[in-house]
This record gives structure tokens, sequence and C-alpha cells, in this order.
């Protein structure tokens, strides 16, 4: 089987990797290597940023209603290949097809979303705010800027920073997760079919040596990132001090509460899905059931027989519901942490290190593979409650009421997503109030806002002061202009030199 190169796209073509780095790239469900992608070196993000800032003048120069539609074009392209791009998510990261044709589908809602620049990038006109004095407000384009993102969404996440960055006018720089590299090349040849001119998106394959040069480019305006807790800290603290604007946004612990009103049905289903779903590996899965009063003794049985009957195969085969865990070394990761939940004494009650690959469908023996894993009696002193696991592990901690649940979930260091159960309205409307976390589900177990509300979390969850796509992804991909105008007629004579006001 031959191996397939996945290089850099720099102005408008493939351009092959020149640092001598590589790194393997495998289908997880088999365990097999399927590519092998370039890592980029400081020389290699020097061209890309050169292309990217010898692109920007024109294109900031293109009106806003053209540029909408040269992402009309690539939406129709995107409609025509969201199958493609979704086998290519399912070979490189594992997940079902159907959740990989999913992610596809919201990464579309944001262009979609982007398509309205023109109305988006209006700004602001008051007459007369001084005798013969206009005021108006205006937004521009920053420049160059960069998109860093995780392998769990090699689609979803691009999309939403590269549409509204480039809708706004600006160029831009992705470097993808080398875990899955493909699509990245593949959203590339889209927009250049699309008619997008070369080197307003690049794409630059590499690691954190070329995360730091991107950092520390002195064209590089902006970063936008999505990953884990450390390293959001660390792209916004470096990129800050770099003279950089930065929304880096980090991990997670989402807790679902249960009521004990709650329909515990649809309860079940929403911790099964929200949980298992992607093998876990979501910056919004619910890793955390908060079950309050007497519900855990209810709805034990039916989480246990629920995660035992996981359809664990191949994530090609359509009626799969979790697929292997992405990579070796986070299969490691997760096992020792569902070993060390044991060891701290949580009640193991479904251990998925029992299942085996061979299970999931033929050739799939070596494949990195992990069934579901719940845990009970978990308390917020537990490793596996404290830090976010990122796989299929799903962790119940029992409370005795309402007020317990919602100080639980207040006290913990990430603010991502969060849901609650309940048929009752006041405990809803008290919850949403009440809860400090970023995004919250009532009744929703994975709350992710709609292209136009924007994503983002609280506390540890998000460095920076904008959230992802939406009206604040315009804004962090903009500057606002104020102007002040009147002409010589209506200047009276003499030098002013008290402070200006209105007259």
């Amino acid at each position: 089987m031959s191996i397939a190169n996945i290089d850099h796209y720099i102005a408008g073509k493939i351009a092959a990797g020149t640092s001598g780095r590589a790194q393997d790239v495998y289908n997880p469900a088999t365990g097999a290597v399927s590519g092998r992608t370039a890592l980029a070196n400081a020389a290699e993000v020097d061209k890309a940023v050169a292309a990217a800032q010898a692109a920007f003048p024109a294109w900031a120069e293109t009106s806003p209603l053209r540029r909408a539609r040269i992402l009309f074009k690539f939406l129709e392209l995107m409609n025509q290949h969201r199958d493609d791009l979704a086998r290519l998510i399912t070979a490189e990261h594992g997940k079902v097809f159907t959740d990989a044709q999913g992610e596809v589908t919201r990464g579309i809602e944001i262009l979609e979303f982007a398509t309205g620049i023109p109305q988006l990038l209006k700004g602001d006109f008051t007459e007369q705010v001084s005798t013969g004095m206009d005021n108006w407000t205006l937004r521009q384009p920053l420049g160059v800027v960069a998109g860093i993102t995780p392998f769990n969404f090699p689609v979803m996440v691009p999309m939403w920073m590269f549409p509204v960055a480039i809708a706004a006018g600006n160029t831009f720089i992705l470097k993808p997760s080398p875990i899955d590299p493909s699509p990245s090349l593949f959203m590339a040849d889209l927009l250049k079919k699309a008619g997008l001119p070369d080197g307003v998106f690049n794409v630059v394959q590499g690691d954190k040596e070329a995360v730091d040069a991107l950092l520390a480019h002195h064209d590089v305006k902006a970063v936008s990132f999505v990953g884990s807790t450390p390293i959001a800290n660390y792209i916004y603290e470096t990129g800050a001090r770099n003279g950089k604007r930065v929304q880096a946004l980090g991990g997670a612990k989402n807790h679902m509460v249960v009521m004990p009103d709650a329909d515990l049905d649809q309860a079940v289903d929403g911790l099964i899905g929200a949980a298992y779903g992607s093998a876990g590996e979501r910056c919004m899965a619910i890793s955390v059931a908060v079950l309050v009063g007497d519900v855990a003794d209810k709805i034990m049985p039916k989480l246990i027989e629920r995660t035992k009957a996981l359809k664990i195969k191949n994530g090609m085969e359509l009626d799969a519901e979790m697929g292997p865990i992405v990579t070796g070394i986070a299969h490691q990761r997760i096992t020792g942490y569902i070993e060390h939940g044991a060891k701290e004494g949580a009640k193991l009650l479904v251990d998925g290190r029992g299942f085996k690959g061979k299970a999931a469908g033929a050739g799939c023996d070596n494949g990195f593979w992990l069934g579901g894993t719940l845990f009970d009696h978990v308390t917020p002193e537990m490793k596996i409650y404290k830090e976010e696991i990122f796989g299929p592990v799903l962790s119940c901690v029992r409370v005795p009421d309402f007020a317990t649940a919602v100080k639980l979930i207040n006290d913990h260091e990430f603010g991502n997503g969060v849901s609650c159960y309940t048929r009752d309205g006041h405990v809803a409307r008290e919850f949403s109030h009440r809860i400090q976390v970023g995004m919250v589900g009532i009744n929703v177990p994975i709350p992710v806002p709609m292209a136009w509300h924007g994503f983002g979390g609280w506390k540890r969850s998000l460095f920076g002061d904008m959230h992802a796509y939406g009206e604040e992804g315009v804004r962090f991909y903009t500057k606002q202009k104020s102007v002040m105008q009147r002409w010589p007629e209506s200047i009276g004579k003499g030098a002013e030199f008290a402070m200006p006001t209105s007259k």
C-alpha cells in the first residue's frame, strides 16, 4: 500500500515540505499508516505568511459583495463534496461517518453565516454630533490572521474561523492538526475552484515549531486556537506578548444535571450520545452526570445497559455509534485515567478496556479501540472528575439537591458547556441564570450555538475576550475605525484650546 504525502498549500498551490521533518498519519480503525504529513519549520511558515501578506491589499480592497460571491461558490462546492470530506474525516480521525457528516454540516452553517458579510460589516452613522459635524464607524480587516485547530474537528473548527476571516477581508493561514491533515488541503482546493485569489487561504502543516513561528511572526495580526487548556493558555500569553489579538478556546469538563422530575429515558439518550459520541473526543462532550436526589438509583441500570450495548465499529459502517480512539497515545492516556479512577475508589460499572478490535470488524484487530466506560460514586476530589479525559468515560456524581449541583459545577475550573434535564420551568430558569458556564442546554445535551450566536466558554475554557464565529467572530477579525467629519464652511474662526464638546 502506497503512503500518500500530505504537504502544505501556499499561494494557491501545493508546496512540498522542505524541513526534512514529517509525521505518520494513521487510520485509527486499523492502526495502519495511511499517509505522511510534512511538518513545517519557521522558513516555511515565513513563505506562507509572505504569500498571505502579498495577497492582503487586493483582497481587502475587494468589495464585501464580491468576496461573498466567492464564498457562495465555495458553499456550493462544499455541499457537493460534503460526503467526500466526511470520508476523509472518518479515515484519519476515526469518528463514525454519520457524525463526520454532521461535522461538515455544522461547518457549512458558519459558511452560510459568513456569506452575509455585507450586512455584518455595516457601521453606524450619527448626523450632527456637533454643529456641522458627523460621526460614523466602520470595520476594516486586520491583515494576515492564523487559525490553529485540533484533531477532533478537522473541518468544522477551521470553518469556525476562516470563512468569517476571509469574508471580512483578511488573508488566512490554517495550521491543522498533523493527526488528520488531509481535509485542510481538500478545502483549500475547493476554495481555489470557487475563485479565491491565490494567497488568501494557505495551509501550513506542522507541530509546535510551526505554531511558535506563527506566534512570533510580526505580520500575523491575530491568532485563533481551539485545543486543551494548557496549550490555550500558552497560545494566549505568547500571542498577546507578541502584540497579537488572540482567541484561544481551551478544555472542558461538561456536566449534565438530571433532576428528579426529568424524563429519565430522554436523559439516558442524552447522556449516552453526548458522552460516547465521537468516542468522547469533543470539547462539548458530557463527561459528568450529576444525579440529583433519588435519580441515581433509577437511572444507573439504564446507563449500564446502554453503555454495554454501544455499537462500536469501523466508522464507515453506517450503524456504528462509536468508532476508535484517534491515536495509540490517546488510547494509553484514557486507559490510564480509567485505572486511576478505579484506584481512587470510584465504582467502575462498565470497563471499556475489555473491548477488542476484532469485534469492530474485519481488519480492525490493530486499531485503537476502547469501549464505553461508566463510573459511579465519583467525588470532586478525584482526578477523573477534575481533569479533562477526552475519551469515552462518563463519571456519575450523586448530589442531594439542586443547590449542591449548581455549586459543584460553579466550583470547577472549566466552564465550557453544561446541561440540565428537568420539566420544571423555575428550575430551568434558575439553572440558566446561576450557572457559571458559557454554553447552557435545558434538555439539550450538547448546546453548541448556531452560526449567528457564537461559541465560547467561561473561566479556563476561554482565553481572550471574544467567542468564535457569530457577530463576535466578525468583531474579532476586524478593527473598528471612528471617523468625525466637518467641512470648511461650518468651521468657526480661531483656535480652540479647550477639550472639544458638542455644540
